[in-house]
């Protein structure tokens, strides 16, 4: 771990979260750190990396499933554009294979994933708006269209099966929110996106009541908000 990084006792004093005994149990907790660990994550015998670039969202993540936090600072190419790049703080969890509970039997049978290796989320069914929210703060973006004046959500992943299972859970969420057909990215991934007309709906019902559970990356609500309020001033 990082010298500049707090202890797992230190963030779990400043970071209260509902944490469910059994990780792999369906909770809002639980939903939310899997949801981050298939958007973002990398999941092996040897343990889990997940990665956000979010400080208070990788502490509530270590609260959720504990491991270390890492930090560092990381440029790369846009996905929808390469020759676009960004620069940010990135936080990595580490969590090991051999800590208590979180990869069950120390193995990936003890995942939420099948024999192939896909995802499967039915444990976490009620809590669907946790799960998508973890998935948009895993491989989502949220961004302002000065050409149209609308919000934008769209999410981005390198496995297909995973973002076609994603679109299957907006289609089930209260919200009616229609999504565009999966279409290849310039750096070889998939995406899709919500349509623009939904998106304040979607969005809105995405973190609606976050903060009383604490489960939600600050920043990406503040870019939602942003974005929805430049929306509002031009259409006015």
């Amino acid at each position: 771990m990082s010298d500049t990084q707090p202890t797992r006792d230190e963030r779990s004093a400043s970071v209260e979260v509902d944490v469910p005994a059994d990780p792999l149990a369906g909770h809002p907790a639980t939903a939310y750190f899997w949801g981050h660990v298939a958007g973002s994550g990398t999941v092996s015998t040897d343990g889990i990396d997940v990665v956000t670039t979010d400080e208070t969202s990788a502490e509530v993540l270590a609260a959720v499933a504990g491991g270390d936090l890492d930090r560092e600072t990381v440029s790369r190419d846009y996905a929808h554009d390469t020759s676009i790049t960004r620069t940010e703080d990135e936080y990595t969890l580490s969590i090991g294979g051999d800590e208590s509970g979180v990869l069950g039997r120390n193995s990936v049978l003890g995942l939420p994933v099948d024999g192939r290796g896909n995802y499967r989320f039915e444990a976490f069914a009620g809590y669907e708006q946790e799960l998508l929210r973890g998935l948009l703060e895993g491989c989502g973006t949220i961004c302002f269209k000065s050409s149209s004046g609308t919000v934008g959500i769209s999410f981005v992943h390198d496995d297909r099966q995973l973002l076609e299972l994603t679109r299957e859970l907006i289609a089930g969420c209260p919200v009616d929110a229609p999504c565009g057909e999966l279409s290849e990215t310039a750096s070889g991934g998939y995406w899709f996106g919500v349509d623009d007309d939904v998106v304040p709906e979607f969005g809105t019902w995405l973190y609606e009541d976050c903060t009383a559970t604490g489960l939600f990356a600050p920043s990406r609500r503040r870019k939602l908000e942003r974005s929805l309020e430049q929306a509002d001033a031009y259409d006015t």
